[in-house]
């Protein structure tokens, strides 16, 4: 197609709610159209870059031996309910009725509808593994969406749903997919690390954040200059700390008084003891979205 007939809208001006570059030169160079808070089109350019970026994910996730499948956007909220969370996702999780007063919610992740899809139709271990993708609309209704394509509430994600026969084998195919997104991520060529991360609402007993590296990102990460441990702020641990002084000693539970002795540095010192073996009880109030609260003791090292 010639350049004259094709379409692309530029603007001089930037639009008044963006921050990073990367939304403004989005807009300004007519890749992509704002339809209202966290909504977008993409325009013709915004399409390309898309289709390519598709691509390389779909020939990657092919070679995993990974099958793409599509759900559909909108859900039942029957399969929500099943897994508990329709009332807890949070305010996120858009639910609506039909005209049949049925619960229905616009997808924001899918392994309920990965678990239906495939739920009595392995009838033997040898069908396992199984590891199904897509890369489809979502929506999540962020309360402040924000940083143009970065933070909208519609957007498009590639997600998977693996199912396996034994722990080993899924161990096998999350460091297969760990190949795979690492993969993915040189091929378009970003700075990224993988990092230990938070699961959240979808739970699980572990997790990798593959994490590009901005100064323009809401994460923050902790990266070990001397070894390759890497984390989400969210799910950092620390080395076990170990004290080389010999712990007190002390024949059974005892009461000592402490009069006007308000920080740990002062206990350890008085007792002559490492702060080590030293505990801090902290007292508050946790209030819960219902308006109840509890009171909760957190012990502390010292």
């Amino acid at each position: 197609m010639k350049f004259s007939k094709f379409f692309i809208p530029t603007t001089k001006e930037a639009p008044k709610d963006a921050v990073l570059q990367s939304h403004i030169y989005l807009i300004r160079a007519g890749f992509i159209n704002q339809n209202g808070s966290g909504l977008y089109d993409l325009l013709p350019l915004g399409k390309m870059v898309y289709d390519n970026i598709y691509n390389v994910i779909k020939e990657e996730m092919d070679k995993s031996g990974a099958i793409q499948v599509n759900f559909s956007v909108v859900t039942p909220a029957d399969f929500w309910k099943e897994s508990g969370r329709f009332n807890v996702y949070g305010k996120e999780l858009l639910r609506f009725k039909d005209r049949k007063e049925n619960d229905f919610v616009i997808s924001p992740t899918n392994e309920e509808s990965a678990v239906n899809m495939v739920k009595n139709k392995i009838t033997s271990y040898k069908q396992l593994p199984l590891n199904i993708y897509q890369i489809n609309t979502k929506f999540r209704d962020e309360a402040r969406p924000r940083f143009g394509l970065l933070r909208g509430r519609e957007f498009v994600m590639k997600d998977g749903y693996s199912f396996h026969a034994s722990t080993d084998d899924l161990d096998k195919e999350f460091d297969n997919m760990y190949k795979t997104y690492t993969s993915i991520f040189t091929k378009l060529g970003l700075n990224f690390r993988a990092v230990e991360a938070d699961s959240g609402a979808i739970g699980g007993s572990g997790s990798k954040e593959f994490m590009v590296l901005a100064d323009s990102g809401e994460d923050d990460i902790l990266v070990c200059e001397s070894c390759k441990y890497a984390a989400n702020i969210e799910a950092a641990k620390r080395k076990p700390k170990i004290c080389n002084s010999l712990p007190p000693q002390s024949s059974m539970m005892s009461k000592f008084h402490t009069p006007n002795l308000k920080t740990i540095d002062e206990i350890a010192n008085l007792f002559k003891v490492d702060k080590f073996y030293t505990i801090k009880a902290i007292i508050k109030k946790a209030k819960f979205e219902d308006d109840s609260f509890k009171i909760v003791v957190f012990f502390i090292r010292g």
